[in-house]
C-alpha cells in the first residue's frame, strides 16, 4: 500500500482539505438519515486531535456546474454539527475570495464546510485552474470520499496533484479492507455475484475469473449461464443475446482453475409476487411457463460448503429475488452462513453493491461481514481491476514529514 493514512502527516497548525461524501437523504430541509455523517467522524476527530484544521470539501446531487439551490451543502451544517460535536460554518463557495475570508474568520475548534464543488463546471472537468484555487486554501489534501475515487475530478483528483496527500480513515478501512480481499488475500478466495443481468457485471466476472478460487453466480445473471449450457429458462429473466458470452467467462474460468458454481435445483413461480405459488426443481426442469426466481435448498447446501472451505468472501449481488418472500431464502441462508463464519474468525467478508447491502441488512447480518462498503461504482470498479483515479494520485505523494 503506497498511499499515505493521516498518521504519515504533521498536522499541527495544517488547513486540511477533507474530500468527504455527504449525499444524505434530505426531507423538507432536515437530514433523515445521518450515516453517511457519522462516517466521517474518526476522520474529523484524528485531524482536530493533531492540530490541524478541517476544510470539507463535498458534492451533493448533480447540479451539473451550475449553481442550484436545492443542492446547497447549507442545509448540511445542524447535522453536521451534531455529529462533530463541534461549530461549522459554512462558505456559499468553494474557491476565491468569499472561501478565502471564511477561512480567515475560522477559529481553531471550527469545522469549515465550502459549497458544492460540482456548482462548478470545471469540477467534473478536472480544470486545472479549479484546483488551483481550491488547493490555495490548503496546505494538506485528505481524501476520505472512496465512493467518489473512482471519478477524476477537481476535488478528488485534481487538488491532490498539488498539495501532499493522504487518506482518511473511512478511505483507509475500505483500502485496506479490499486490498485484504483482491490484493493480497488469504486463500481460497471465493466471490459470490448476483443481480440481474451479467451485461452489467462482464468486467467484473472477467477479472474475478482469474483472481478467485470459487465463482458463485447468482440472481437473474445465473439464468444466463444456464441458458448458455443449453438448458430452458422459460419465461426466466434471461439475457439471451449474452450466452456466448456467458459461455466465454465459464470456457476461461476454466482455464484459470476458477470453479464456477451455477444453481443445481431452483425455485420457480408463475407469478412474481410476495407469496406467490412456487415449486423447488432441478436447474434443468424449469417449466416453460414459469420463472426461476431463486437458488433451491441444493443450491445453498452447496454454496455452504464452499464457504465452509473459504479464508476470504468477496460478494456483491443476491442470489435471488431477495426482495419479496420467499424468494429470499437462499440470500438470508448465504448470507448468515457467512456471518457466522466470519464470527468464528474463520473467513474475512467483504462486501458492497447498493442491493447487497440491502440484503445483508435483510438477513440481519450486515454487522457481522469484516468490512461493508457503500461506495458503489467505485467498489465495483475496484472488483473490476481498474485504476481508481482518487487512489492512485495518492501514491504519487512521499512520505510527508
Amino acid at each position: 500500500m503506497g498511499w499515505n493514512t493521516l498518521d504519515d502527516v504533521d498536522l499541527r497548525g495544517k488547513r486540511v482539505l477533507v474530500r468527504v461524501d455527504v449525499n444524505v437523504p434530505i426531507e423538507n430541509g432536515t437530514v433523515t438519515d445521518d450515516t453517511r455523517i457519522r462516517r466521517l467522524v474518526p476522520t474529523l476527530n484524528d485531524i482536530r486531535a493533531a492540530g490541524g484544521k478541517p476544510i470539507l470539501l463535498a458534492h451533493f446531487d448533480r447540479p451539473k456546474g451550475k449553481r442550484v439551490p436545492e443542492m446547497s451543502l447549507l442545509p448540511l451544517v445542524p447535522a453536521l454539527e451534531a455529529a462533530f460535536g463541534a461549530p461549522v460554518a459554512f462558505c456559499a463557495d468553494c474557491r476565491g475570495p468569499a472561501a478565502e475570508a471564511a477561512l480567515a474568520a475560522l477559529d481553531q475548534d471550527s469545522i469549515l464546510v465550502l459549497e458544492n464543488t460540482r456548482f462548478h463546471p470545471g469540477e467534473e472537468k478536472n480544470c486545472p485552474e479549479l484546483a488551483a484555487e481550491i488547493a490555495a486554501l490548503g496546505d494538506v489534501y485528505c481524501n476520505d470520499a472512496f465512493s467518489v475515487a473512482h471519478r477524476a475530478h477537481v476535488s478528488t483528483e485534481g487538488v491532490a496533484r498539488i498539495l501532499p496527500s493522504c487518506a482518511g480513515r473511512l478511505m483507509q478501512a475500505e483500502l485496506e479492507a479490499l486490498e485484504a480481499a483482491l490484493g493480497k488475500p488469504q486463500r481460497p478466495v471465493m466471490a459470490v455475484v448476483g443481480g440481474a443481468k451479467v451485461s452489467t457485471k462482464l468486467e467484473l466476472l472477467g477479472n474475478l475469473v482469474e483472481k478467485v478460487d470459487h465463482l458463485v453466480i447468482g440472481g437473474g445473471m445465473a439464468n444466463t449461464f444456464l441458458a448458455a449450457q443449453g438448458i430452458d429458462v422459460g419465461k426466466s429473466l434471461c439475457e439471451h443475446e449474452m450466452t456466448g458470452t456467458a459461455a466465454e467467462i465459464l470456457a476461461k474460468a476454466e482455464q484459470t482453475g476458477c470453479a464456477v458454481l451455477l444453481p443445481s435445483d431452483v425455485v420457480v413461480a408463475r407469478e412474481f409476487k410476495a407469496g406467490a405459488d412456487h415449486q423447488t426443481v432441478p436447474a434443468s426442469a424449469c417449466p416453460a411457463d414459469a420463472m426461476i426466481l431463486d437458488a433451491g435448498p441444493e443450491t445453498v447446501a452447496r454454496v455452504a460448503r464452499a464457504l465452509e472451505g473459504a479464508k476470504t468472501l468477496i460478494w456483491n449481488g443476491p442470489m435471488g429475488a431477495f426482495e419479496i418472500d420467499p424468494f429470499d431464502a437462499a440470500t438470508n441462508a448465504a448470507a448468515q452462513t457467512a456471518a457466522a463464519l466470519t464470527r468464528d474468525g474463520q473467513l474475512i467478508s467483504v462486501a458492497g453493491g447498493g442491493d447487497t447491502v440491502a440484503a445483508l441488512n435483510q438477513a440481519g447480518v450486515a454487522e457481522d461481514f469484516t468490512y461493508i462498503s457503500t461506495a458503489g461504482g467505485a467498489f465495483l470498479e475496484w472488483m473490476e481491476g481498474k485504476t481508481l483515479p482518487g487512489v492512485a494520485v495518492l501514491d504519487q505523494q512521499g512520505v510527508l514529514a
